[in-house]
């Protein structure tokens, strides 16, 4: 089985922010594969299917960023998924916004979440998609960045972003990570590389 989750806040006030995208790739998963993720269990919002032979599934937790860990091995537990099994989608503030990348293992830089999930799991042995959301102009706005809303020029953007979030995602089960890596990671650099010779 693999397990993917989306980090996320739950409730209304948080659904469109930066914080939450996680969550969005996973809704977005879900209509792909067909997945109604409604079931409550591992304190959160979850559904299990079949894609290409493999079974799946797609964990919201409800728990806030924070302590996400406890419901990522709460599932990871129950199934006996191992952590190379495991494939989390975050935000991520050192990637510009619009961009993503995929890694396996590392530290948390930065993001509770992520640092809640290795406390949980015992590992840093798992993978990482990780979209990126830009930094605030101010050090010490990080809190309210994330939590803020995309503006409307954003949006295009960050739609963008979370369907190439899912293309990844699909290609890490159905490909592997190191193909995955190679065609989303060079793909962002890419990006990086032709944007200062835009006209606009």
């Amino acid at each position: 089985m693999i397990l993917v989750v989306g980090l996320g806040n739950p409730g209304k006030e948080y659904t469109l922010t930066k914080h939450n995208v996680g969550f969005l790739v996973i809704d977005e998963l879900g209509k792909r594969i067909g997945i109604d993720i409604k079931k409550d269990k591992f304190q959160s919002l979850c559904g299990e299917g079949f894609l290409e032979g493999n079974k799946i599934l797609l964990l919201k937790p409800q728990t806030y960023m924070n302590r996400s860990g406890g419901a990522v091995s709460s599932a990871s537990d129950f199934y006996k998924i191992p952590p190379e099994n495991i494939i989390v989608i975050h935000d991520e503030m050192d990637i510009s916004l619009g961009r993503i990348m995929i890694k396996p293992g590392g530290g948390s830089a930065g993001n509770n979440g992520i640092k809640s999930i290795i406390s949980h799991l015992g590992t840093k042995d798992f993978i990482r998609l990780r979209i990126g959301i830009g930094k605030p102009r101010a050090k010490s706005d990080g809190a309210n960045h994330v939590l803020s809303s995309f503006s409307k020029s954003e949006g295009a953007m960050v739609e963008d972003s979370i369907q190439t979030a899912a293309d990844a995602v699909l290609e890490v089960i159905n490909n592997g990570l190191e193909k995955a890596m190679n065609k989303y990671n060079v793909k962002s650099k890419n990006q990086e590389n032709t944007e200062p010779t835009s006209s606009h």
